[in-house]
């Protein structure tokens, strides 16, 4: 365990009562490690928050036994929750709803909000614990009065983007023990000590649902009509499979080949026209279809508990692996709406706009629209059969 009294030197903390979500991860392994080793009375929990149907694979039984053996080669408790129920209703079903209405959700969202700091906290306080801990990427620091939210160090990993909708008292019972490190110390960590996760490849897909074959796995929960894939200028030029497995600017999987009467060039999504299940598609990564000035979004949240001086300029972002664009924002209640300094592409209604501050996260909210053309006015017009 010398590797492990080396971490205590590194965390200068007082000591706490602490669950920590072990995800059978190397970062949550990581990170109940340097909790340990610095002194704190940590337990370990792993989260069930989904049931697959019969056919669909389980990635979760894999991941609790890396859970469990963590636990033993740290010597913490380890115990199994059941937050199946909680995690459909909250969710996934409004993840389904999402998708029903032609926009394209972010579930990782609404984990973090509902399940990781809702649900859970709830649990973890009830057996006693000040706080609890997860793998995520982020710091945060008490200023003016206020928790705030900051970027991770390791800039490439940073996951402040799925933690925007934290309000004060979330934030107050987070710790974060990576936000310091970057993804390559985490792993060197994780093998110094030992640790059966240290090269476990970091895992994808749908929030606590993991990989799937994403079109059949919406098809067991939603139905969904193929239609007509138009131009902007509406002519017809394939079929969807559905407007539901579609996102703006989307590339793969449109199924258009040479196009009678166009020349070869790719084929993009942008927009579509749920009143018409159209599918509205067009060549060229930069069509004008694909590029915003102003977005609109709905259900503002701030983290301070409080809006800033607005109207004020600072950096958003519309998706997770994205450069910070500057722009304007304004608010009016729990509408926001941000002001591009340039055009922006493939703003997506259902993802989440963030806004930062520097290294500061103020918030965010859930894109609704924009001026782009497929977005602001849908169908295409005359659209032939």
């Amino acid at each position: 365990m010398a590797a492990m009294e080396a971490l205590a030197d590194k965390i200068p903390v007082e000591h706490e009562r602490l669950v920590v979500g072990l995800s059978g991860g190397v970062d949550s392994s990581v990170a109940a490690a340097r909790l340990a080793a610095a002194g704190h009375d940590v337990q370990g929990i792993f989260m069930r928050n989904w049931e697959p149907a019969p056919g669909e694979p389980c990635p979760a039984e894999q991941d609790y036994a890396d859970a469990r053996a963590v636990a033993r080669a740290l010597e913490l408790p380890l115990s199994a929750v059941d937050f199946i129920a909680d995690y459909r209703e909250r969710v996934f079903a409004r993840f389904l709803a999402e998708y029903e209405a032609g926009r394209t959700p972010n579930p990782d969202i609404l984990c973090n909000t509902e399940i990781k700091f809702g649900t859970f906290l709830e649990h973890a306080r009830a057996r006693g614990a000040e706080a609890v801990a997860t793998g995520h990427y982020a710091r945060r620091r008490h200023r003016d009065g206020h928790w705030q939210l900051l970027r991770a160090v390791d800039a490439n990993k940073d996951q402040t983007y799925f933690l925007h909708g934290l309000d004060q008292d979330q934030l107050a019972a987070a710790r974060f023990p990576l936000g310091e490190l970057t993804k390559d110390e985490v792993r060197a960590e994780a093998e110094r000590l030992g640790l059966s996760t240290a090269h476990k490849r970091d895992s994808t897909g749908i929030c606590f649902i993991g990989e799937q074959d994403f079109r059949a796995f919406l098809s067991r929960y939603l139905a969904t009509e193929p239609g007509p894939m138009v131009t902007p200028e509406g002519d017809r030029v394939g079929e969807h499979q559905g407007l539901a497995f579609y996102t703006l600017g989307q590339r793969q999987g449109l199924g258009l080949g040479g196009v009678r009467g166009y020349p070869d060039r790719p084929w993009f999504v942008v927009g579509k026209a749920p009143g018409e299940n159209a599918l509205i598609v067009a060549q060229g990564g930069d069509h004008p279809w694909l590029m915003s000035r102003e977005l609109i979004a709905s259900g503002l949240h701030w983290i301070a508990g409080e809006p800033p001086e607005l109207p004020r300029h600072c950096t958003v972002r519309t998706r997770y692996r994205q450069p910070d664009r500057p722009a304007t924002i304004d608010a009016n209640g729990d509408r926001l709406t941000v002001h591009f300094d340039e055009p922006e592409r493939a703003v997506t209604p259902g993802q989440a706009v963030v806004l930062y501050d520097g290294e500061v996260c103020l918030g965010g909210a859930t894109i609704d629209t924009t001026d782009a053309p497929g977005i602001a006015v849908g169908a295409p017009s005359g659209a032939n059969a």
